[in-house]
């Protein structure tokens, strides 16, 4: 298979691959993380700086781990809307939801991050953890969160980067194309979804690149934190005017 069919972003592919992966996937979130993968959702929630009266749209929502932290955060969000294209992650994600008693507040439908079935103007904040480099077109998911946004409303983002200083780039980069893929292929069982993240990683565009496409499609106040050495960063944004 060629590199470019590795990295195909289809939603059709896409999709399936999470599919694929769903039952293990949080498992190997966690575990592939060292647990850290929790802090950086609060810390994304954080930055929302809600008050217990807002709307939330979590993008790419996957099992809903975003969307849980939004709602269960203190304050958290009145209601969280979870979007995501993969429809056995979203059964996951609703299990963990029926669980936690959430049932009522945090809703998970199927949908296009290019195509988000929200009406204008009609949530107040909106997020996305590890789901922007698996969207085929950037650019319009970044106007379509901007659309679906009220003026003034905030973007939280976290996702994965390449690290800058020479010595966690190298032990990162040595983890993340022949660790990772490993103990991703033997858990979860699937050849191509955990060779396709750092592929993934590393194909997409850089902290400058991602901050000046949120800045070219609606949105203000842009900033890029890095986390945990670099190894993931954390973008925050308004909605302009």
């Amino acid at each position: 298979m060629s590199h470019a069919a590795d990295l195909s972003k289809s939603a059709g592919t896409i999709s399936a691959m999470f599919d694929a992966i769903a039952p293990r996937y949080d498992f190997l979130n966690h575990v592939l993380s060292a647990g850290i993968d929790r802090r950086w959702r609060k810390r994304a929630i954080r930055s929302l700086q809600l008050t217990g009266r807002e709307r939330v749209l979590d993008i790419c929502t996957g099992t809903a781990d975003l969307a849980i932290a939004a709602r269960t955060a203190t304050p958290g969000a009145a209601r969280v809307v979870g979007v995501d294209f993969a429809g056995a992650m979203l059964d996951v994600g609703r299990d963990k939801v029926r669980r936690a008693g959430l049932a009522r507040d945090v809703t998970l439908v199927r949908g296009d991050a290019t195509r988000i079935p929200a009406a204008d103007s009609s949530v107040d904040a909106v997020t996305v953890a590890f789901g922007i480099r698996n969207v085929d077109d950037v650019p319009t998911a970044c106007r379509e969160m901007c659309r679906v946004l009220r003026r003034g409303g905030a973007l939280a983002i976290l996702e994965f980067a390449i690290p800058t200083v020479p010595l966690v780039r190298t032990a990162y980069l040595a983890y993340f194309r022949h660790i990772l893929p490993r103990i991703g292929r033997l858990v979860s069982r699937h050849s191509a979804a955990y060779g396709y993240l750092p592929d993934s990683v590393g194909a997409f565009a850089t902290p400058d690149q991602l901050v000046e496409t949120l800045r070219a499609n609606g949105f203000v106040d842009v900033a890029a934190v890095r986390m945990t050495f670099g190894i993931v960063f954390l973008y925050t944004a308004r909605r302009g005017s």
